[in-house]
């Protein structure tokens, strides 16, 4: 192959795109930076942050929806706050000020100016996917699965059998 004919080839190769493999939590900002734009979010750190932002309490029964903020500004917005219940309401009316401080500390500059209340289901993960916790099994059952598993003889087996055996014996029947 000629001279020509290698720089020819060369020319031709498509330039590498993006690197080397890169951990996902490095990506996750550029990943989401359009989505949580649409919402009125330069990122989703006030959504993942929120707990830290305004206390376990105020977080379980609240989640920030989006901020709306005046044509051609950045700062001064509204946060339109999804609430759990009415009850709830009253409690943030009162602590508003106290409310938006700490989300412009967060921030570090006056991002909100007033809160929206909405009150709507939460759309938390972790209120809906709790699972009940399942009753004890009785010494009976107890009793039966010892017996079963008593001829097994690697303790690290009969222990991943005796928690798949209660799994199943405290389900609920349908």
């Amino acid at each position: 192959m000629s001279e020509a004919d290698k720089t020819y080839l060369e020319q031709r190769k498509p330039a590498r795109r993006g690197g080397n493999a890169k951990p996902i939590g490095q990506q996750i900002s550029r990943l989401t930076k359009r989505a949580f734009g649409r919402r009125g979010f330069a990122d989703g750190v006030i959504i993942a942050n929120w707990k830290s932002v305004i206390g376990d309490h105020l977080a379980e029964l609240s989640e920030p929806e989006r901020i709306t903020y005046p044509q051609g500004k950045r700062a001064g917005g509204t946060l339109h706050l999804r609430i759990a219940s009415g009850s709830i309401a009253v409690e943030l009316q009162h602590l508003e000020p106290l409310l938006i401080e700490r989300i412009n500390g967060h921030f570090g500059y006056k991002a909100v100016d007033k809160v929206r209340l909405i009150q709507a289901p939460l759309e938390k993960l972790g209120h809906s996917n709790q699972r009940t916790p399942r009753p004890p099994l009785s010494e009976d059952k107890v009793r039966e699965v010892a017996e079963m598993l008593s001829t097994v003889e690697d303790p690290d087996i009969q222990e991943a059998l005796d928690r798949l055996a209660r799994a199943i014996l405290s389900r609920p029947s349908d």
